[in-house]
Formats: structure tokens, C-alpha cells, sequence
């Protein structure tokens, strides 16, 4: 088939730009850097470079696609240290010119990653642009098939710890315990996104995407285990103080406040309201297997 992928080759595009490529599928992956062509190519797949918030070169782009695979990130928004982004607006935008390209390209299957959370508007912070961007194309026609694919929290998020356990011997949030919750790899996500590609379209579909479903607690443990400090704790502090602290560093306000109702959300189960009514079969990479992949990157200070 042919497929187009938005999203670049980041921590999720890559493996499945690979992963489609190898099952012998035609893929165009879009960037808006240009300076990711020769490794898109290198893995066997079209550059399509242009900007996410055209919507003559996404049409472009899209035509002519058999299935067209749609995110949206923070990053693509600006940066998150720029106070004058108001990075739900800038998403939402996103979100329209997706609507308006598909419905001027044709395409007539659609796989939205998006994200836990988005079955609602309401008290999930920042990543509600999530739930923004279902909602535009749910506004397609209903001819068109899409599958909304929902991540839980991506095993990556948990690098934001290592400032905090260097600088201050802890991990540090506004949520903690022993309650599990679940947390995904992108190789899993990757791996459910090319199964759903390749199985039939119909209206319009749920599917969440964990790997593995452990407490906050047991994480410090994995994790202190990982960087040899067996000791590590995971302390929690008020909503008050996470906000003040990200402030401090010079996060955007927008962001700041949002990160933290959406881990104010982890800890009241609001985020998991809806995941908890699916069944979600886990996926292979575990959180020791993660682990590694962060002692690594702890050692090595690229975060």
C-alpha cells in the first residue's frame, strides 16, 4: 500500500517508517526538516519535506495515499520555552489543516495517533489538544474510516527524571505511590499502528497501547536499580511547588500549568477513566527492559 506518515522519524516514526517499509509497503514520511531526508531514505521510504501548517503541501502530499497516518506534538507547535505560543491553538491549526487535506486529497483511511486522555475535554491539562484534534476529524465524512490510536504514557517522558535524581537524588513529582498505571514503549506503538494498517477499516475505532503497568514506586525501584542508586526514591510535592519550579526554569506558562493538571490527573484517575473500560492487551517491551535504555542515557548525559 501506499503510506504516508506525519511525525517525522522521531521516537515512534522511525521504527514504523522500518517496520512498513520491511512488510513491503510504498511509505512518504513528512518533515519539516530538511536535514532528516537522507535518513528518512536511508530506511527505504520518500522525504516529503514541508511545513505542517500548509495545508496545499499536505494535500499534496496526501494525494494519491491509500492510508495517511496523522499525529501532532508539542514540538511541532514551537518551543516550550517561548511564553508567547499558545501551543493548544497552534495544534488545534494543525488539527484543520489535517481535515482540510484529507478532504481535499481523497484519502479515505486514516489512523490518528493520539493519545490517553482524549476521551475528554475536561481537568487532563495540557495534552487535551489530544482530544481537540479527534474531535476536528471526527468531523470528516462518514465515509471515511479512521482509527484513533491511544498511547498511554510513553516510557521517554520518564528522561524528564534524570535532572531531578542528579541534582537532587530524587525523583520528584506532584503524583506517586503505589498504584500501577500503565506506560507504553514507541516500538509497541510503532508495532500496534502497522497491525492496524494492515487490518480492515471500518467507521470510526479506540484502540489504547500500553506495554506494561507499574506503580510510581516501582519505577524509582526499576530505574535506582538501572543507575545503581537502589536507594531512589519518588517524592511527591504539591501542584503549587511542581508549578513554581517549572516556572523557575522558564517553561511557557500554558505548559507549565498544563504538565501539571495532567499529572494531577495521573494521581485522581481522571487520565484513565476511559483506558480502564478497554481491554488493552500489554505489549512486549517492559519497564526492565526500559530500564536499560535509561541507565544508558543517564550515564551518558545526553538529557
Amino acid at each position: 500500500m501506499n503510506i504516508v506518515l506525519t511525525g517525522s522519524i522521531g521516537n515512534i516514526g522511525k521504527p514504523l517508517t522500518k517496520e512498513l517499509v520491511d512488510k513491503g509497503h510504498s511509505v512518504t514520511v513528512i518533515s519539516s526538516n530538511k536535514e532528516r531526508m537522507a535518513a528518512i531514505e536511508a530506511l527505504g521510504a520518500k522525504a516529503a519535506i514541508g511545513n505542517m501548517f500548509d495545508p496545499d503541501f499536505l494535500t499534496e502530499i496526501f494525494t494519491g495515499a491509500d492510508i495517511v497516518y496523522l499525529m501532532e506534538t508539542m514540538e511541532a507547535a514551537g518551543d516550550l520555552f517561548d511564553e508567547n505560543v499558545d501551543f493548544i491553538e497552534k495544534i488545534n491549526e494543525i488539527g484543520h489543516h489535517y481535515k482540510m487535506a484529507v478532504e481535499r486529497s481523497g484519502v479515505k483511511k486514516i489512523i490518528h495517533l493520539s493519545s490517553i486522555g482524549a476521551h475528554t475535554d475536561k481537568g487532563t491539562g495540557i495534552i487535551v489538544f489530544h482530544h481537540h484534534v479527534e474531535q476536528i476529524l471526527k468531523q470528516l465524512p462518514e465515509d471515511l474510516a479512521i482509527k484513533f490510536i491511544r498511547p498511554v504514557g510513553i516510557y521517554f517522558n520518564m528522561f524528564s527524571f534524570i535532572n531531578t535524581i542528579k541534582n537532587k537524588g530524587a525523583i520528584i513529582s506532584n503524583w506517586g505511590g503505589d498504584r500501577k498505571e500503565p506506560w507504553v514503549s514507541p516500538l509497541d506503538i510503532a508495532a500496534v499502528v502497522t497491525e492496524e494498517i494492515e487490518k480492515p477499516f471500518e467507521g470510526r475505532t479506540v484502540r489504547y497501547v500500553a506495554s506494561d503497568e507499574v506503580s510510581p514506586n516501582e519505577i524509582a525501584k526499576a530505574l535506582g536499580e538501572a543507575i545503581g542508586n537502589p536507594e531512589l526514591e519518588w517524592k511527591v510535592i504539591s501542584d503549587a511547588e511542581l508549578l513554581k519550579s517549572w516556572l523557575n526554569i522558564g517553561f511557557n506558562e500554558q505548559v507549565a500549568k498544563g504538565f501539571v493538571e495532567t499529572q494531577a490527573s495521573q494521581r485522581s484517575g481522571i487520565l484513565y477513566e476511559d483506558y480502564d473500560k478497554h481491554l488493552t492487551v500489554l505489549g512486549k517491551v517492559k519497564l526492565a527492559d526500559f530500564a536499560k535504555e535509561f541507565a544508558a542515557v543517564y550515564q551518558s548525559d545526553e538529557v
